[in-house]
């Protein structure tokens, strides 16, 4: 949620950036806001006001009775009757309008970086830089969805009875190798300083609302109506949601997590060659790492968790890219992202496998995140995450990439963490 005093404070910045995204109305939405908030304001004062005379009024009544001054005093309680009529009515407008400030604040993006690219989707993200060598397969050689039918490995047939369309079953070396990767990634974000979390998979509308996920403009989230809960899209709503409400000093910056968890996302609206086998699923298991980050130092950790990611697609042995992404192709949340492909060699095409994002201060609003400097003063915290790594992708890229006429070889950072070097 954007900060309505760094809208007022340069509303031109805020609509150069978030024309990038394409939005029609930026100037008068954000306009909007600032009245609203003027009248907040005001509302909020009148209201301060009636409240400091109606007190005075009442603790001048106990006087005028000691004094024997009966009507002044009777005179006095109908004054205040007056007042807290008058307050009531003001409080009620003053929830009304801090309402209608919030509930316009939730449907502004976050305003992107000018780092960030303009264009209108996918086709217009810069391209950085493209590395790793690029995979000559053998003859025959097939997509990942004929692979793991003929080893054996996954089912999906299998997953769509249980539970239906995009809930794979992983059997044999398909679940190790799953086993082996969570490991793999937990294992390497601990080293790099990482503190592991086991976070909950369900989160409540108040932990929704304070990273972005809520409200659900594309229909994207699992809703459990009983309960009121949500099956979590990914681990960054419940670890960052860990800090909301709550205040960390300076010197307790940054803050590093790592969580691994299931995801669930029912992919409203995806249909296509591009779902095929693991290219997109409503369950799939991912490593997530959350930086709670001083805002001085975000873009430079953000830069540091590119690296990491990369890092990680080197040690697997993996062709990859790095990709800016323009403002029409960015998160909601996001002020800047960084998508992570790998190439696909036997479909032919890059698959995205981490986005890596920094948000600056739009969730840590949200949250009433903040951080208490050396003077005693509060400030928002920046707040960061990424993908390290979703594992569909990964694996339909490793079982592709890595097939020979005698099986399916595993690179060799993974075979202890496998118990096999290859399918076969």
């Amino acid at each position: 949620m954007l900060v309505v005093n760094d809208i007022r404070e340069n509303i031109q910045k805020a609509v150069l950036g978030l024309e990038k995204r394409n939005l029609q109305g930026v100037q008068n939405s954000l306009e909007h806001i600032i009245e609203l908030d003027d009248n907040r304001k005001n509302t909020q004062s009148q209201l301060d006001n009636l409240l400091a005379e109606s007190n005075a009024i009442s603790k001048s009544i106990g006087a005028f009775m000691r004094e024997g001054k009966t009507e002044e005093a009777e005179k006095a309680k109908s004054q205040t009757a007056e007042l807290k009529q008058k307050s009531k009515s003001l409080g009620e407008q003053l929830h009304q309008l801090e309402a209608d400030l919030r509930q316009q604040l939730l449907e502004i993006p976050n305003v992107p970086n000018e780092k960030v690219p303009a264009g209108k989707g996918e086709n217009d993200n810069e391209i950085i830089t493209t590395e790793g060598d690029p995979v000559s397969l053998y003859e025959g050689a097939t997509e990942h969805w004929e692979l793991i039918k003929q080893y054996d490995i996954i089912d999906f047939e299998l997953g769509s009875k249980i539970s239906g369309a995009g809930f794979p079953v992983y059997k044999g070396k398909g679940a190790r190798l799953q086993r082996g990767l969570v490991n793999f990634f937990l294992d390497e974000a601990t080293k790099e300083g990482y503190h592991e979390i086991q976070p909950p998979i369900v989160i409540n509308e108040e932990s929704g609302y304070g990273t972005g996920q809520l409200p659900d403009k594309e229909g994207q989230m699992y809703h459990v109506q009983a309960e009121d809960l949500y099956l979590i899209p990914t681990a960054e709503v419940p670890i960052t949601n860990m800090f909301r409400d709550v205040i960390v000093s300076e010197e307790e910056l940054p803050l590093k997590k790592v969580g691994y968890t299931p995801c669930f996302r029912r992919e409203a609206g995806s249909w296509g060659a591009h779902v095929r086998g693991l290219n997109r699923l409503h369950q799939f298991d991912k490593v997530e790492i959350v930086q709670i980050q001083h805002p001085e130092k975000s873009y430079q950790a953000l830069d540091e968790m590119c690296k990491y990611v990369t890092g990680l697609l080197s040690k697997l042995g993996l062709h990859y890219r790095i990709l800016n992404l323009c403002g029409g192709d960015l998160g909601f949340t996001s002020a800047q992202t960084f998508d992570m492909e790998v190439f696909s060699a036997a479909q032919g095409k890059w698959l995205e496998v981490s986005s890596v994002s920094n948000f600056e201060t739009y969730q840590s609003n949200r949250l009433k995140l903040r951080y208490r400097d050396s003077d005693r003063k509060t400030h928002l915290t920046h707040t960061l995450n990424g993908s390290a790594l979703a594992l569909p992708r990964i694996v339909a890229a490793l079982l592709e990439n890595n097939q020979t006429k005698d099986g399916i070889v595993m690179p060799e950072i993974l075979q202890p963490y496998l118990g096999f070097d290859i399918i076969s």
